[in-house]
């Protein structure tokens, strides 16, 4: 047998070994057990003990799973989220959206030489359908790419570095995924290949969103695993000569109706605090840490504080509002349109909850020297550190017209495990863990609501 092709078959014979150490042990959360506020305390309580996160998370999951844009189960998920905030007792209604509607259709990835062999892939998220046959150029970085791609397929094989948290080292790789196959477009390349962007691997390939240059050529772009993208580069580093064929039959359709769901808890003045999530998902599993483990933190953090507000009769100094938005992962419709439709309404601060359900450690926070300083010590009573930066993609919009944003952190050492791929399911979800995620959200609601207004400073 030839050396090169003797290689292959060893490499094959290993490609599928584990690839990375096993995750860190899960911490502890600071969010406190007992604060001095009764009121808090017993918001707090009730979203730690209700079990209706979990619940309700099992429900979307299970009955309204792959809640992509575009979707019956998205607008079916909507109408859903209505129903229940409307049952504890909030005044809700749903929004007008338009959403992009993008269908996936067949996917295959075929190693024709060294060896025959079926791969794993997803295409990327608005990737152009076609079937091209190439040879693989392995490339780490954008400044490797040139006219040696020409004709070719490109691979991107680079990995998402160890350490958490780990939403710090996404921005690292997934330019990879966002603008790979506009970038080796330009270069001639015949279609654009991601290794999955995650730092662990069970033979799981991740999707995500792309993005072509409007005056370039559209290339088919699709993700495949982390093992097979390392066996690939072994097999080119050492000479040998890799051939693919894939196989992408999506289609691209008019945009379609969707909704926000908007929840509010009246205040005694206009101004409104947002708290918010995501309905929509992936087109593969169940959506659970990304985002329904978002969309059950604010779901249960609107019911418990419902619930203090009914049983006291006290209303909150600002309005309270619970808002879940339509299609995060693939334009930011949802929040586009509501910054448009709110407009004129005085938004003193919005939290997201988008980074799926391990236990709550940190805020982060983005705004004026004057509204951070507001936001730490308005936010103190929780015991939960604030710091500089983050906020979430929906509130966006509303950054943008100086709103204070801010995001709840939770342990994410194994969020990007599941992120954007088939196993993003409920079983990964743990129930206390869910539980001090939507505490935290209640808590953050209700002191952002209750915090004296001289404290904030004046908006950007």
């Amino acid at each position: 047998m030839p050396a090169p092709l003797l290689l292959a078959v060893l490499l094959a014979c290993v490609h599928h070994a584990a690839l990375a150490p096993v995750s860190p042990p899960v911490p502890v959360s600071p969010l406190v057990k007992s604060p001095s506020d009764p009121a808090l305390g017993r918001i707090l309580s009730s979203a730690r003990t209700s079990g209706e996160a979990y619940a309700r998370l099992g429900v979307l999951c299970r009955n309204y799973s792959r809640r992509f844009a575009g979707t019956k189960a998205l607008v079916d998920s909507a109408v859903w989220a209505q129903g229940v905030w409307e049952r504890d007792g909030l005044k809700v209604s749903l929004e007008p959206v338009s959403v992009r509607h993008w269908v996936r259709g067949a996917e295959s990835l075929t190693m024709t030489a060294p060896v025959a062999r079926e791969l794993g892939v997803i295409g990327l998220g608005g990737t152009v359908a076609g079937t091209v046959t190439g040879t693989v150029v392995v490339v780490r970085s954008f400044d490797e790419l040139g006219p040696q791609v020409q004709g070719k397929i490109v691979l991107y094989d680079v990995a998402m570095p160890q350490g958490v948290p780990s939403i710090k080292h996404y921005g690292a790789t997934v330019p990879y995924r966002t603008q790979g196959a506009a970038k080796a477009a330009r270069f001639g390349a015949v279609a654009s290949l991601t290794r999955s962007v995650t730092q662990r691997s069970l033979y799981t390939p991740h999707t995500g969103a792309m993005h072509y240059d409007p005056e370039g050529t559209s290339i088919p772009a699709a993700a495949i695993t982390v093992e097979d993208s390392e066996w690939i580069a072994s097999l080119v580093a050492a000479g040998t000569e890799v051939t693919l064929t894939l196989a992408l039959a999506s289609q691209d359709l008019p945009p379609t109706p969707s909704w926000n769901v908007v929840a509010d808890i009246p205040g005694t003045s206009s101004e409104v605090v947002l708290i918010g999530a995501h309905l929509d998902s992936w087109d593969v599993g169940q959506g659970a840490h990304d985002d329904g483990a978002g969309v059950v933190h604010v779901m249960e953090a609107m019911r418990a504080i419902q619930q203090e507000v009914a049983a006291s009769g006290k209303r909150p100094a600002r309005t309270i509002r619970g808002v879940l938005y339509a299609n995060e992962e693939f334009g930011l419709d949802g929040g586009k349109a509501y910054a448009l439709a709110h407009a004129n309404e005085v938004h003193i601060a919005a939290m997201e909850s988008d980074l799926g359900g391990g236990v709550p450690l940190s805020w982060d926070g983005k705004g004026s020297p004057a509204q951070m300083s507001w936001l730490g010590a308005s936010l103190a009573p929780l015991g939960m550190p604030v710091r500089e930066g983050g906020g979430g993609a929906d509130i966006g919009p509303l950054e943008e017209s100086g709103t204070l944003v801010s995001g709840l952190r939770p342990d994410d050492s194994s969020y990007f495990d599941y992120h954007h791929t088939d196993a993003d399911t409920f079983d990964k979800i743990d129930s206390h863990a869910l539980a001090e995620g939507a505490a935290a959200a209640a808590g953050w609601a209700w002191l952002m609501a209750n915090a004296p207004a001289a404290a904030a400073g004046p908006i950007r």
